[in-house]
This record gives C-alpha cells, structure tokens and sequence, in this order.
C-alpha cells in the first residue's frame, strides 16, 4: 500500500488544432467576384451613357427609381405604368392620377376622371398612340433616328406636348435668327402628318435660352415669339388649316428647361395638341 503512493500523477494535455494552415478558405474569391460584377456594371453604364438618347437616358432612370404604392390606383409594380416610377413628372399626367407641383392642374383632368360620353378617355388614348407613332414605341419610328434626339414628348393635363430642342452640334434656327433649318422644317413636316389623325387645336410656343451678357434692349420676347411663328408658317406650307392653330406665345427666357439658364437646350419649341373642352 505505501508503494502505490509514490506513483506520479497522470496529466492530461488538449491540444487545439487549427486547420486550414495551408491557405486561408475561399473568402477572396468571393470578393473578387464581386469586383468583377462591379467593373462589369462601371463598364455597362459607361457605354450606355455614351451610346443612348437623351428620352432613352429618361427612360432608364424611371426605370431604376423607386416604386412606391401611394393609392389604390397606383400600386407601385409595372403594369399600369410600364416600369414607370410613380413619381414622374411624364408618368403621374399620363396616367391621370393627378396633377404635379411643375404642371398643375385642377377639374376632372385633375382627378383623371372621363367626361359622360367618355370623350376624355379616348382623347387620352388617342394622344398616347400619336406619341407611340412619332418615338417608335410601339415599332418603327416616323422620326429618324438623329432627329430623336432633339425630340420630347409627353402627355400632361393641357395635352400632347411635343418639345423640340436646340443641341451642341444642330441648332433650330440659324444662330441669333428666326429663319429655321434643315431640321426643324423636317420635324415641323412630320408632327404635322402625326397631328393629321386628329383634329385637336394646336398651340405654338417659343423658348429661348438666357444671354450672357445684360443688354438695353433684349430681344428675347422677340425672337421667342418670332421663331414660334416661324414654326407656324411651316404648318400652314405643309397645309395646316389656319384655324387650327388656337395660340402663338413667345416665353423668352423666363422658362428654363436646363439648369444653366444660358445652356442651348433652352432654345425650343412646344408644339401642344390641345385637349378639346
């Protein structure tokens, strides 16, 4: 019994092993992966914004803004609205949910409401297919494809608006003048043919941008007006009926359809298919 009592205690070690020593997983791939989907997305947009329109720009960013259900008539997904963000300044006239804070309105239109024969619901159709035709949504376009980019259009409370615009490279009217170019005689010529399959009234607008300089005399309600019925003097050589034409307003430089009041994207016109009371 004393023997037993001068054996060693017996010690037990746990030893944590680590594996993986030789390399540390997978992580990097994963975050390379994403690298390259990144560069891959940078590379996509930076072709698109040189390879689009100024319209096809428009209509991405709709399409990646946010849909949020605000009413019953608006729910949010894209049926109704075609992709459209709700809260567009093209997409809430359009779909008659409502006037915006640029282009109100007031009325049934407001209210998108039809009359009792339903003569506003057609009309609003009708325009939306005239629209359709000119910008080839639904096919082949009646403006060529250089000619898109000075083109906008839209459907608001007052009606079609179809908005021509100066750009860099092409200009409207030869510069500091009324007299019209080349293009503008062509695009006048095909909205007239678009506007023959209806017979609502036409209004004329002029837009100019802002000069530079401040001047005695600026000529900026002038030339505005002037150039506004130079568009006019176009419809009536293709054969426009002159009693169509309801208004010829010049706006000056008191509308701005860019930022910078002196950008050339403010030189325009409106040529505005008007809702028939």
């Amino acid at each position: 019994m004393a023997a037993s009592g001068d054996l060693a205690p017996i010690i037990i070690k746990k030893k944590k092993v680590v594996a993986g020593g030789g390399h540390h997983g997978g992580a990097w791939k994963v975050a390379y992966a994403d690298f390259v989907t990144a560069m891959m997305a940078f590379f996509m947009l930076m072709w698109l914004l040189n390879a689009t329109t100024e319209k096809q720009k428009k209509g991405i960013a709709d399409y990646f803004a946010p849909t949020i259900a605000i009413s019953r008539v608006s729910g949010g997904g894209d049926g109704s609205f075609g992709g459209d963000s709700v809260f567009s300044e093209n997409t809430l006239p359009q779909n008659g949910t409502g006037a915006t804070s640029q282009r109100p309105a007031q009325g049934d239109k407001a209210q998108g409401l039809a009359g009792e024969d339903g003569k506003s619901d057609a009309e609003q159709e009708q325009f939306i297919e005239m629209e359709k035709a000119m910008m080839g949504r639904g096919g082949e376009s009646m403006v060529e494809e250089n000619a898109l980019e000075h083109i906008v259009t839209r459907v608001t409370d007052e009606g079609l608006v179809i908005e021509i615009f100066d750009l860099p490279n092409a200009m409207l009217f030869k510069p500091d003048t009324t007299e019209p170019t080349d293009i503008l005689i062509s695009l006048a010529r095909l909205i007239h043919e678009v506007s023959k399959t209806a017979t609502n009234p036409i209004a004329v607008e002029g837009h100019v941008a802002a000069q530079p300089i401040v001047v005695a005399q600026s000529e900026v309600w002038e030339m505005s007006s002037s150039r506004a019925h130079a568009v006019r003097k176009i419809f009536a050589g293709s054969g426009m009926p002159t009693k169509r034409i309801q208004r010829i307003t010049g706006h000056a430089d008191r509308e701005h359809a860019s930022k910078d009041p002196m950008s050339v994207r403010n030189n325009r016109i409106e040529v505005i298919l008007l809702r028939e009371q």
